[in-house]
């Protein structure tokens, strides 16, 4: 079996480590904390993003992003969006045409609004022509960790790439789907986050389920109205890695972004918030880069807007519900 570089040792690049250990004869895992890469390479815990799941002895952890790639015939990234540019290219000169590049983050990059897909091509391009594959879909890192069955999709333009991945990665708890909508799969991914902040504000008002239902199903045809702006597929949405994974971001209590909405409802500042948590909400920066997406592709998307709203200028979560529901009405 092959080596596995995974670029970012998070709760969900660790997660990744551990469920795809039985895959690889090595997983080399970047982690950006010296301190915590050598904790972890001599405790075989990641104590500070996913205490309590043992780290595979075939997983090496390093601080050295160089050598987290060095042999690897795929490369999974993990890093947050706002740290994609960077990492790739500081990770450039070290990589290798023939390897397959995997992306497992779900944002825009704020300043380009690029996917994360894109910044990648961007970047390796400088190089050669790079194979470039995107994976999404409902998951929570514990629950990838502790290995319970999980469906994902791999997306690519290059079928032999997204089927290479599909193979090397399933397994019996973790199954994956090709596609060729890699617009689909990485709008779906990115701002089911901005939603799923909105389903915290309504569990946190005490709203009850016919206000949750109506937010995920209209807020899926925002999504859904973007993605096919882009480029991508109508049905790629009402899959794993539209449908699905927002289904669970919005109603999973492991939701980080669902966690922002409701201590946005509890009253809390959102700088206080962001403090508080050790691991990014993803949700937080792709809500101001999914509205000017929007608005260059000429695509209404009321509920981010009063996401931006409430997240930028301090709209109260009510008068947000309020605008919302006293929009003009129109036939669905």
């Amino acid at each position: 079996m092959p080596t596995l570089g995974i670029i970012g040792g998070g709760s969900w690049g660790t997660a990744l480590a551990v469920a795809l250990a039985d895959r690889f004869d090595r997983i080399q895992l970047w982690v950006y904390e010296a301190d915590l890469a050598r904790e972890m390479e001599q405790s075989r815990i990641n104590e500070l993003y996913l205490p309590g799941f043992a780290i595979p002895a075939n997983v090496f952890c390093t601080n050295e992003l160089g050598e987290a790639a060095r042999g690897a015939e795929i490369v999974l990234g993990v890093v947050p969006s706002h740290l994609t540019r960077g990492v790739y290219e500081k990770l450039l000169p070290e990589v290798q045409e023939q390897t397959i590049f995997v992306s497992a983050t779900k944002g825009l990059e704020n300043e380009s609004l690029l996917r994360t897909s894109q910044i990648m091509e961007e970047i390796l391009s400088k190089r050669f022509r790079p194979r470039i594959a995107v994976l999404s879909g409902p998951t929570f890192a514990r629950e990838v960790a502790a290995l319970n069955p999980t469906v994902v999709v791999i997306a690519s333009p290059d079928v032999l790439a997204a089927a290479r991945v599909q193979v090397a990665f399933s397994s019996s708890f973790f199954r994956l789907y090709t596609s060729t909508d890699v617009v689909g799969v990485e709008i779906g991914g990115a701002v089911k986050n901005v939603v799923a902040i909105g389903a915290g504000v309504v569990h946190g008002m005490g709203l009850a389920q016919n206000t949750l239902a109506a937010l995920i199903t209209r807020g899926l045809a925002e999504i859904t109205r973007l993605a096919v702006a882009l480029g991508g597929s109508a049905a790629t949405l009402a899959g794993l890695a539209g449908l699905g994974d927002l289904v669970l971001t919005c109603t999973g209590e492991l939701s980080r972004n669902r966690t922002v909405g409701i201590e946005l409802a509890k009253g809390r500042s959102l700088d206080e918030i962001v403090r508080s948590m050790k691991m990014v909400a993803e949700g937080v920066k792709t809500t101001s880069a999914t509205l000017e997406l929007a608005r260059r592709c000429g695509v209404e998307m009321p509920i981010t807007e009063q996401m931006y709203q409430m997240l930028h200028n301090g709209l109260p979560p009510r008068e947000a519900i309020r605008r919302l529901m006293e929009r003009p009405l129109r036939e669905e």
